[in-house]
């Protein structure tokens, strides 16, 4: 799954997550989609903390203190 985009493994999830609720399923097709969204989940989950943590590099000041910026507004 390293190579996977987040966007792609979010909708993998999400599909899970509708077939788990919608769908009649064994119980043996359940625990196997349940476990594969569980993998997504965290690879997801981890995607985005190395996001988080990007970002608060990006936003420390001299002294490696962080601090907000707000994104600019990008509307006329």
């Amino acid at each position: 799954m390293a190579k996977k985009k987040f966007e792609d493994a979010l909708t993998e999830l999400e599909a899970i997550v509708r077939r788990l609720e919608n769908e009649q399923l064994s119980l043996d097709e359940a625990i196997t989609l349940f476990e594969e969204g569980i993998k997504l989940s965290h690879f997801c989950a981890a995607r985005l903390e190395e996001a988080e943590k990007k970002v608060s590099l990006l936003l420390k000041d001299d002294q490696g203190n962080p601090y907000e910026q707000p994104f600019a507004d990008t509307e006329p």
